[in-house]
């Protein structure tokens, strides 16, 4: 079922379309918080330091393909919106061939660069080898999160948020019952986590393939389809690298923070680990929503529905503000059992540490869900370029910031340092709309 964005009633469109894209990301946390969960009860918590120091690099490999993939979705909601099938069905193949060739090339340079990449991110020595042998494994289901990713964007892109869904739903309870097998009853240690989210990322990626390819016949290219088309992929090259670039850019911040983090050892470590799980599964829904937003944003400026778009904007913010506020209170609040979810009871060191993060980023949730639909704006009305800018104020504060103040003030340096830099941006973002639209 495909949802047409540029018609109906705005607020029930967007969270109808928007809803599935919440579960399914939500689903995908549940795989990610698998491991953390089963490893860090069953292994201990240098190897939940580990997974979860794994986790962020890996978060910002696969940025960059999803960036990728989302840039290239910007265009074909715009072409939905034009009702333009036959530069649509080309974009379709450009893209893939390029998403495709980066996946395969940034697949070998990590192999070849896992110690280097161990030594940047200041791994200590007692996390190094239960590291290195969780991203040993890990990196081999790198092609499948990237097929993942290009078909569930496409597929969202022109209004289908329901069957990407459905994949993540299968793979994520598979990945669960195989945590619990390889990890809690097969003595397959670290690496047995590691198997399960690869065999998991498999199923969804070929799954979604497969669909597409049997159920999609009107996207597939005809032979015309495949000639080179320089325009389209100038396009595609231009949204895609820019989202590319910010999505690379927000989480290598991300990657310079974790280097900080480590060099305070194994305990801020473990508490990182589990607080950043716990900040993405109560932001996911806001980033979510961006997304649906920007894909809403995408399709009427296709179909040149500029009072449309604007109504939208007013309604999303509303909507996002909402949320935001609730979402705070409820983190801000449970923050202590919210940790122990993740951390024994007798581990009061990490526990405490935690409970200090959330409740300092916890409270300025509003922040990331404004910076979320600005880059789904940006990058939907085709000026990625600004949300590199607003990624490079959010990241560059952040970064800065928690270098200095962790010198004076330890690791609530790095905590207090994120909401400055959501601040900032969305400032910045704002005051450009506002600019743009006079």
């Amino acid at each position: 079922m495909y949802h047409d964005l540029t018609q109906g009633k705005i607020s029930r469109s967007l969270l109808l379309f928007a809803l599935p894209m919440m579960a399914g990301n939500l689903l995908q946390q549940f795989y990610n918080i698998a491991d953390t969960l089963i490893v860090g009860r069953v292994l201990g918590s240098n190897a939940l330091a580990a997974v979860g120091s794994a986790y962020t690099l890996m978060t910002f490999l696969t940025s960059i393909f999803l960036g990728l993939s989302m840039g290239s979705g910007a265009l074909f909601s715009i072409y939905k919106g034009k009702n333009d099938q036959d530069s649509l069905r080309n974009a379709i193949v450009h893209a893939f061939a390029l998403i495709m060739a980066v996946t395969v090339l940034l697949n070998v340079l990590v192999y070849i660069g896992i110690d280097p990449i161990l030594h940047f991110l200041r791994v200590p020595d007692e996390v190094w080898d239960g590291m290195k042998a969780y991203l040993l494994v890990i990196f081999a289901g790198i092609i499948a999160t990237s097929l993942y990713n290009y078909f569930s964007c496409l597929l969202r892109a022109l209004g289908n948020s329901t069957i990407p869904l459905v994949f993540l739903a299968v793979s994520a309870v598979l990945n669960i019952g195989l945590d619990l097998l390889f990890v809690a009853v097969l003595p397959w240690g670290i690496r047995g986590a590691a198997l399960a989210t690869v065999i998991a990322q498999y199923v969804s990626g070929i799954g979604i393939t497969l669909y597409v390819l049997l159920k999609c016949r009107d996207l597939l290219p005809s032979r015309e389809d495949l000639q080179f088309n320089r325009q389209i992929l100038g396009e595609i090259g231009n949204l895609s690298s820019m989202t590319c670039v910010q999505q690379s850019v927000m989480n290598f911040g991300i990657l310079m923070v974790q280097g900080l983090v480590n060099s305070f050892g194994p305990v801020i470590m473990a508490a990182f680990a589990a607080t950043v799980k716990i900040d993405t599964f109560a932001y996911l829904p806001v980033q979510d929503f961006g997304n649906a937003y920007s894909t809403f944003i995408a399709q009427n400026y296709g179909a040149g529905k500029k009072d449309r778009i604007r109504k939208g904007t007013r309604e999303s913010f509303l909507i996002s503000f909402l949320f935001c506020i609730v979402i705070s209170a409820v983190v801000c609040i449970f923050a202590a059992p919210l940790m122990r979810i993740f951390v024994s009871a007798k581990e009061t060191a990490v526990i405490a540490s935690g409970v200090r993060y959330l409740r300092i980023e916890g409270a300025f949730y509003c922040g990331i869900g404004c910076l979320f639909l600005l880059y789904g704006y940006y990058r939907a009305v085709k000026k990625p370029g600004m949300s590199v800018i607003l990624t490079v104020i959010s990241l560059g504060t952040r970064v800065a910031l928690a270098y200095i103040l962790s010198a004076y003030i330890g690791e609530t340096g790095i905590w207090m340092a994120i909401p400055i830099g959501w601040v900032l941006a969305d400032v910045t973002g704002l005051a450009y709309m506002k600019f743009q639209e006079k």
